[in-house]
């Protein structure tokens, strides 16, 4: 495996890692029945675009800079509504009105989502590994969340699930129909441009429950909860996902997505709030085959 390759599998271990404790702690922060001094998913939402935007101007002084064209701009504003807006707005509020079992299994459609898009879009090639390689990763993260399910969790919710769904798809769509350009600009580059669209249509929409949220009376571990959400889940995150789109064809870069439950196992076992047995090592196992099984398949430009 050359150096590129090398370095797309480990912006992605660092994304999905982050990811994975993100949605317990995410869970902690959203207001809901359970939760009623957390914060209102839409607001949440709004930090994150806000503050990622800000971070990555930020850092963007320090890094070479590049001429976007009009034309790409354009693709860009379109690109931060699905893989940003639609994506993250919908899934906090999908997350705040459904249990987090519900959300962790429906969020394993997006490499078969992803596995189709490409091929509609990149004319990738659905080969018996690839799929093979996605049904076997689908399936031992479904294991392992019905396996770590607990007696306290939250009721499910047809809406909740439903905006779920929709963040899945939208999140496919954005790592296939937009990679051409995310590919031609550096990470910093196209993120800040992406975060700015982003936070300018958050401030517009959400800014009323954004100015109704006391932050100076939230808990602690609300306000540090929702720190790492803005600098760990988003900003580095979303850093590190176009370096793998830029070395790592969608379906791989999609497939990722299967780590999370596994890092969420082991961080609850962390916290002592779960075991670790025969039967989760085993649906583990069959998660990072089915990575394995998608980075042996062939691509287009391969065959």
């Amino acid at each position: 495996m050359d150096s590129r390759k090398l370095k797309g599998h480990g912006a992605l271990w660092v994304a999905n890692l982050i990811w994975g404790i993100n949605a317990p702690i995410c869970k902690g922060v959203l207001q809901s029945a359970s939760n009623p001094e957390g914060i209102n998913p839409f607001a949440l939402s709004a930090c994150r675009m806000v503050g990622a935007a800000m971070l990555f101007w930020a850092f963007s002084l320090f890094m070479p800079r590049e001429r976007v064209s009009k034309r790409d701009l354009g693709l860009l504003l379109l690109a931060s509504v699905f893989g940003i807006q639609f994506n993250q707005l919908l899934y906090l509020w999908g997350l705040s009105l459904t249990s987090p079992i519900d959300a962790s299994i429906i969020s394993t459609l997006v490499p078969i989502v992803t596995m189709i898009l490409a091929a509609l879009f990149l004319r990738e090639p659905i080969t018996w590994l690839k799929a093979s390689g996605v049904a076997v990763g689908c399936a031992g993260a479904v294991m392992l969340v019905f396996l770590s399910q607990s007696a306290t969790a939250v009721a499910s919710s047809l809406v909740g699930n439903t905006l779920c769904i929709i963040s899945t798809i939208s999140f496919s769509f954005y790592l296939t129909a937009f990679r051409s350009v995310i590919v031609r600009y550096s990470p910093f580059t196209v993120m800040k441009w992406m975060f700015l669209f982003a936070a300018i249509v958050a401030l517009v929409i959400y800014h009323k429950p954004l100015a109704a949220t006391d932050f100076a009376s939230l808990p602690p571990q609300t306000l540090f909860g929702a720190l790492f959400v803005v600098v760990g889940a988003t900003f580095i995150t979303y850093l590190c996902v176009p370096i793998g789109q830029q070395y790592l064809r969608p379906t791989l870069v999609a497939m990722y997505n299967y780590v999370q439950p596994v890092v969420a196992v082991l961080f609850s076992v962390a916290l002592g709030l779960d075991s670790f047995g025969f039967a989760k090592a085993a649906a583990a196992l069959l998660v990072f085959t089915g990575v394995w099984m998608v980075t042996q398949s062939k691509s287009r430009v391969e065959r």
